[in-house]
């Protein structure tokens, strides 16, 4: 069921435990059962309005906050997440309610010290979408940094951060990387490392002064101020 876009396999368990599920008609019940290739699923229509409920929240988030779980004392970017810190100019009727912070999960990190888009999601089909093993969404960084050495960082290493670098010892799949002005590069990447661009920046040279993710996909930080967040809306896709 998660393969095929269904939903989630957490989303995919609850549905078969509630009867939900059909396999050539017949409703399953029992986890983990296997289906073959030429077997027809089906789900209820409980499900899928079950599943219409579920909300996606794009947040601004700024420093000092954790994309997760509270750690070290760090205050998650969930709290952030009430009626009153809603930008006023997101147009969409849904109202909010503290029901939808329920298994309302970041899709993706985005370090303590790094700003701007952060996906939040109780939908399976996103998290799996931004976050799955198989997933290629772009994610784009403007990153301003600093050069260790005299001078301007050579050409050689900038096509080094485009492609050429190792972290955990695992080639880094192509990246697209530009100047966006004196200081300040532009990164477009396809995966996620933790701390990924700060230990490319390293490996050529360069300290990063500050980190603020724009896009993910189709969908831009645009003007969202810090602090505050929107609901994602039903015709927008990443």
């Amino acid at each position: 069921m998660s393969e095929l876009g269904l939903c989630s396999r957490r989303e995919a368990d609850e549905w078969i435990a509630r009867g939900w599920v059909r396999v050539d008609g017949q409703v399953i019940s029992e986890l983990g059962s296997k289906v073959t290739p030429n077997q027809r699923v089906t789900v209820e229509r409980q499900a899928a309005a079950e599943q219409s409920k579920r909300v996606t929240v794009l947040i601004n988030k700024p420093m000092a906050y954790v994309s997760g779980q509270a750690e070290d004392g760090y205050t998650p970017a969930i709290a952030l997440i009430k009626a009153e810190t809603r930008w006023a100019e997101d147009k969409l009727p849904e109202q909010f309610h503290p029901t939808q912070l329920r298994s309302l999960v970041a899709a993706g990190r985005l370090d303590i010290d790094s700003v701007g888009l952060l996906v939040l999601t109780q939908d399976g089909r996103i998290a799996k979408q931004l976050i799955g093993q198989d997933s290629e969404i772009e994610k784009e960084y403007l990153v301003r940094v600093q050069y260790s050495k005299p001078g301007r960082l050579p050409d050689a290493d900038l096509k080094r951060l485009c492609h050429g670098l190792w972290l955990d010892g695992k080639a880094l799949l192509p990246a697209r990387v530009r100047w966006q002005n004196d200081d300040q590069l532009c990164f477009v990447l396809r995966e996620g490392k933790k701390r990924q661009i700060r230990r490319m920046c390293e490996a050529v040279g360069l300290r990063v002064i500050g980190l603020k993710r724009v896009r993910i996909g189709r969908i831009l930080l645009g003007n969202l101020p810090t602090g505050q967040w929107r609901y994602l809306g039903p015709d927008e896709q990443f």
